[in-house]
């Protein structure tokens, strides 16, 4: 008989689980339809674990008790929810009543755990709810007969996926019927079927939003194959667990309150908030490892912005704080939260208050360093404060301390005594910001006071040490890891430091984080929006002349930095992007989120953000809008250069319609009403600030790495009615942007590891320059490492003449070369010389502070050198800048013209793992500027307008490469082919091109059609340039191929290595039955499962229509032809009547099937099938196909794997 594969087995499963694994199944008729509640479970609850509190009520109420009490319950769950209630209990006649018991955080009380133990988890199935209809929910879960899960399983072999459960929760089921109203019965809503789950806390008809609640799957959406059964088996199995439900409800689920005001009005806003799958995961795994292995490790969390990384936060800070091991003692005596986050501490006390129900157990630092002390002391359970407070805390610490000892009569005998035996979680939001320097160093020595001290009591046991030698001990001690402290760090984007510090070692050894939500994943999900799906580019064309009579000498780098701020700076720049920017956002930007959307500019200065704001409402003023207003945000003052009396400020130039000033954090307050629509910003609200109304931003500043993922992302939040988000940058290439985003994008790791050698190489470099002598050294750390009992008022002198010294020798060098060489090449070689120096010393000092970290250097030699350093750094005399020009009276703007580039989505690639570069050993001085003429510099700047060409000329020829950089056939042919044999192709290519563009400039068209010279000149000028820039940006995004590329000898060639053949080119070679080969063919070794032969090669697919099996960008391996049935293989097919309508190409890669028919001897096609395993896509179907309709190529063998 076959198998049942309907929607009934499957809800059949999970309740067989659940009833094995602790629950207990509840007749469906026995819900009360009224109460929306089970009083046959609820009541015997209440009887059996509170027995003399209901007979205290039976006295009172006698046959009447039971409804008595329903009815203050029905009451309670009514003005408080279900929640509320639940964590709680109600009171009936004065008399506590509970209805639900927690798991404690400890088992001191066994009273508490057999309590817990009692409760009494249920399963229904088909529960009808209703008093109106017959309607039934699919699966019911209740905690004491009160609902708390509801959720609608569909089947895709039945025809119906999750998308119908969904459509089903916002259609068929009322959110006005008790059991599925907000907060007062169930708390959450599953829309389930075999392969994906969406849950929602709040039903609203078809307004209702349901969240993804998936594994992930490859760091994308969705759920993994599972081998044992339903791919969403781990909701039923892990997280509908019964110990793994109770503590959901206990301690992750809660009512977020936020308060808005409109048109003067208070608007309250409650939203149930449900951990995400990867919020469990990652706080309930820090808390086993942390439970495990104690106090003393390190935690990296690089969780996506669009994760809910303010609520994995409270949750872990929360958890951490109540935190008992095996033993039952409890880990830690305080959490304290680094944070910068205004928003991060009310959320937190909120959040906490909630779970216990009782004030006090989170305290924010925010007045003083006293404050800080008090808290640590005093062992506040969780301490939100910031990292820049702990330098000044020590004292604070000390004092409170000897006054409390005073007060009784005693006095501080030791250090440590001033936190005796106090262990801390240290929980960093954003953690790339927070992990380094002296300022986390002096955090780590105010917590491990006592750890340091017993390190340095058994150093003293060990060796004869002095009071200046137990000081540097005491410094180095605190660098590193500290055995009572964890840090649990943060961060969407870790840097390499980050990664070193706080990373977990992972299989090949190099530091990867504890837990992952990736970048790409919250975009698949839809947490977040991809800001690089609508990126356009803009690039400018100009032409600079000398207008000066002369034509003086000046420094070549940093002449060019000034005309390039000259250029940026120049009205005309300035106008023309300005009414760019206004008419984009006007025609396309403002209309968005139902007329909400507001924009960004990102400015590469103070004083351009100061001439933007100027230009930006010159413009709105001249063409009379009336709906857009600016913002501008800077520190400081700004003095413009063109006239220098002139002083801008963020109040002075933000001025509301009634005169108030704008300033500091009253800008994100204003800027987020309708008054304002586009926010001018320099250096400030790039990072942290999250304004969900902005759609678009406008770049005219240098972005990079990190920088450039945390500033795009400032658009990436999302908000009903948001749908998209624009870029407009006109200053970036999109190579450069699409590697910044790659590191993140996926999996985050280091290039290399820190070579703890490194320092020692960097101190001999410095022993060798004579610029400092051991007694030198020696002779500043006896006097700065002086225990504080010792200082006297001329210590200050003392480092100080040292250092003079030092600093005089540092002057001389290179002294001894003067008499054999002349003055300006002495000067430079001296110049040079000191630099190097300075460069190294830099170096050490930078590679000193992050290693020491993660090193566990026993070496106070390396500890004296870095102090002697980082005060040496600030006495070396400060580097000759020379004049700054102003090339105001000495150039003029020839022409300008400002050209779209490009536009369209920047394409991430999947799979592919980000390595971060660390620092590098030898720092760089400043090198030598040479001096050149200054009409000679412009040339350098126009160089783009080359030989003899006319700046016109050259503009079209620049039209003509971008145009071929566009062209999918001249990209292909790069990518495949040498230079010179992609000269062939270009060569064809080049003159259509040309013919496209003849009416933008007759004249050079002309001249490249009728001279041969010419049009070779041209065509080898253009050809290099369009080639390398192809390569280089297919290089960008091929950073993990799954082969190497080779030059095999004859006897190689299909052994080891195959052709890689683009999917055109395959469909063409193989069109013959003869076998062809191409010199223009790369080879590349790969590692396959199959046999190689001679009809194999390898080429990219591009599309998703064959995901997951073929995911996109993936490369394969390939033979042709088709050996025997084609039936059921996947193939690589040529069309010549239709295209793919994912690729709009003539070939493509499907499943094929094939209907047939005789005719006489004959057999011909009726229908032919090339389906897709994606089912977003629909298959191919060709009806009655005719001879030459489409040709099987060739087979797909495998997916070729890194």
């Amino acid at each position: 008989m076959p198998i049942n594969h309907r929607e009934i087995a499957f809800e059949a499963a999970i309740e067989d689980h659940l009833l094995k694994s602790g629950y207990n199944k509840a007749l469906p008729e026995n819900f009360d339809r009224e109460m929306a509640l089970d009083p046959t479970i609820l009541i015997p609850f209440i009887q059996e674990t509170q027995e003399k509190t209901w007979q205290a009520l039976e006295k009172l109420h006698g046959t009447n008790t039971k409804d008595i009490v329903l009815s203050d319950l029905c009451k309670s769950l009514a003005a408080r929810g279900s929640l509320d209630v639940l964590r709680h209990g109600f009171k009936c006649y004065g008399k506590q009543i509970e209805v639900a018991y927690f798991k404690p955080s400890h088992r001191l009380n066994p009273e508490t755990i057999k309590l817990y133990k009692s409760n009494r988890l249920t399963v229904t199935r088909q529960l009808k709810y209703s008093t109106k209809n017959e309607n039934s929910i699919d699966l019911v879960l209740s905690l004491n007969g009160i609902p708390i899960v509801t959720a609608e399983l569909k089947n895709p072999l039945s025809g119906q996926t999750v998308n119908h459960a969904i459509h089903q929760y916002k259609r068929d089921r009322d959110p006005r019927e008790l059991i599925f109203q907000f907060k007062k019965r169930a708390l959450v809503h599953f829309a389930v079927d075999p392969d994906l789950v969406f849950m929602t806390t709040m039903l609203k008809d078809k307004e209702t939003y349901f969240l993804p609640f998936n594994l992930g799957d490859h760091h994308g959406a969705g759920n993994p194959e599972n081998q044992n059964g339903y791919r969403t088996s781990y909701l039923w199995e892990e997280v509908w667990q019964r110990d793994s439900l109770l503590d959901i409800l206990a301690r992750f689920l809660h009512l977020e309150i936020k308060e808005k005001k409109f048109s003067g009005k208070t608007v309250k806003k409650e939203t149930m908030i449900f951990p995400r799958y990867h919020q469990l995961g990652c706080v309930r795994g820090l808390e086993v490892d942390a439970r495990s292995k104690g106090t003393g490790h390190n935690y990296l969390i690089q969780h996506s912005a669009g994760s809910g990384k303010s609520n994995s936060i409270g949750w872990l800070a929360h958890r951490l704080a109540f935190l008992h091991n095996e033993a039952d003692e409890k880990i830690f005596d305080s959490v304290v939260v680094i944070t910068d986050r205004v928003v991060l501490d009310q959320q937190l006390q909120e959040t906490i208050y909630q779970f216990e129900h009782k004030h006090g157990v989170v305290q924010k630092i925010d007045q003083n360093t006293a404050q800080l002390a008090s808290a640590l002391r005093s062992g506040i359970p969780i301490i939100i404060t910031t990292l820049q407070k702990f330098p000044f805390v020590t004292e604070q610490v000390r004092k409170q301390a000897e006054e409390e000892a005073k007060s009784v009569g005693k006095t501080i005998s030791n250090e440590a005594t001033i936190l005796p035996g106090k262990k801390y979680a240290v929980i960093i939001d954003e953690a790339h910001s927070s992990q380094s320097g002296e300022t986390a160093t002096e955090l780590k020595a105010v917590l491990s006071r006592e750890e340091i001290e017993k390190e340095i009591q058994k150093q003293k046991e060990e060796n004869d040490v002095d009071d200046v030698e137990e000081e540097i001990l005491k410094t180095m001690a605190k660098r590193g890891k500290q055995p009572n402290i964890s840090f649990f760090a943060f961060t969407a984007t870790p840097k390499h430091k980050t990664l070193e510090v706080f990373g977990t070692p992972g299989p090949e050894g190099k530091p990867v984080p504890f837990h992952l939500y990736s970048m790409r994943q919250a975009i698949e999900e839809g947490f977040i929006h991809d800001v690089l799906k609508h990126y356009t580019t803009y690039k400018a064309y100009f032409g600079l002349i000398k207008s000066a009579e002369g034509d003086p000498e000046v420094k070549k780098k940093k002449a060019a930095k000034e005309l390039a701020r000259y250029m940026s700076l120049h009205p005309h720049n300035i106008a023309q992007k300005t009414e760019i920017m206004v008419e984009h956002f006007r025609n396309h930007t403002k209309h968005k989120i139902g007329g909400k959307a507001k924009a960004m500019v990102v400015s590469g200065s103070r004083l351009h953000a100061v001439r933007y704001k100027q230009a930006f409402d010159k413009y709105i003023r001249e063409k009379k809008y009336d709906d857009v207003q600016t913002l501008v945000a800077f520190s400081g003052t700004v003095i413009d250069d063109i006239d220098t009396s002139m002083t801008y400020t963020e109040g002075g130039m933000n001025r509301s319609k009634d005169g108030e000033s704008i300033a500091g954090k009253k800008i994100p307050e204003r800027f987020e009403t309708d008054d304002y629509q586009v926010l001018i910003a320099a250096d400030k609200f790039q990072t942290g600030f999250d304004q969900p109304l902005l759609h678009t931003m406008y770049v005219d500043k240098r972005l990079a790495g990190v920088q450039a993922v945390q500033t795009l992302s400032r658009v990436n939040r999302t908000f009903p009615g948001k749908e998209d988000t624009f870029i407009l940058d006109f200053y970036n290439e999109r190579s450069e942007i699409l590697r910044a985003f790659q590191d993140y994008y996926e999996t985050t790791t280091v290039g290399e590891e820190a070579d703890p050698q490194q320092l020692y190489t960097l101190q001999s470099e410095l022993d060798g320059y004579g610029v400092y002598h051991t007694e030198d050294v020696e002779e500043f750390c006896q006097t700065y490492y002086l225990p504080k009992a010792s200082h006297t008022v001329t210590d200050h002198a003392k480092i100080n003449s040292i250092l003079d010294r030092v600093v005089d020798r540092f002057k001389s060098l290179k002294d001894e070369t003067r008499d054999v060489k002349n003055d300006e090449e002495w000067k430079k070689e001296k110049e040079a010389e000191q630099e190097l120096f300075r460069g190294k010393l830099q170096a050490f000092r930078n590679l000193y502070s992050f290693l020491s970290q993660i090193i566990p250097y026993q070496d106070s030699e390396l500890e004296k050198l870095y102090t002697f350093g980082r005060f040496l750094l600030k006495k070396l005399p400060r580097r000759e800048s020379g004049p700054r020009y102003d090339f105001d009276d000495e150039i003029a703007l020839k022409y300008y013209r400002l050209q779209k580039i490009s536009e369209g989505s920047i394409v991430l690639q999947k799979s592919i793992q980000g390595e971060l570069k660390g620092p590098s050993a030898v720092g760089t001085g400043k090198i030598h500027d040479e001096l050149v003429q200054l009409s000679k510099l412009i040339d350098v700047l126009n160089d783009r307008f080359g030989t003899d060409f006319k700046p016109a000329d050259q503009l079209f020829l620049d039209s003509v490469v971008e145009d071929a950089l566009a062209d999918e056939n001249l990209q292909q042919a790069a990518r495949a082919n040498t230079i010179e044999n992609f000269k062939y192709v270009f060569s064809k290519e080049l003159e259509s091109l040309f013919i496209d563009r003849m009416e933008q400039n007759e004249d050079i068209f002309n001249k490249f059609m009728g001279d041969p010279n010419f049009n070779q000149v041209i065509e080898e000028y253009l050809r290099k340039c369009v080639y390398e820039e192809i390569k280089a940006r297919h290089d960008d995004t091929q950073k993990t191929l799954p082969f190497r590329i080779v030059s095999p000898s004859e006897q190689d060639k299909y052994k080891t290595c195959v052709p890689l053949i683009p999917l055109k080119a395959a469909a063409g070679t193989f069109s013959n039955p003869q076998y062809i080969e191409s010199d223009d063919w790369e080879w590349v070794a790969i590692n396959s499962k199959s046999r190689i032969h001679k009809r194999m090669f390898a080429a990219q697919v591009v599309g998703k229509s064959m995901e997951p099996a073929i995911p996109d960008g993936s490369y394969c391996l390939f033979s042709s032809p088709v050996e025997g049935t084609r039936q059921g293989k996947t193939v690589l097919v040529q069309l010549r009547d239709t295209t793919d309508p994912e690729t709009g190409e003539r070939y493509t890669i499907k499943r094929y099937e094939s209907e047939k028919e005789q005719n006489g001897d004959e057999w011909h096609h009726t229908k032919i099938t090339l389906k897709p395993i994606n089912p977003d896509f629909q298959p191919i179907v060709i009806m009655d196909a005719k001879e030459g309709e489409l040709q099987i190529i060739a087979e797909r063998v495998e997916v070729l794997k890194p």
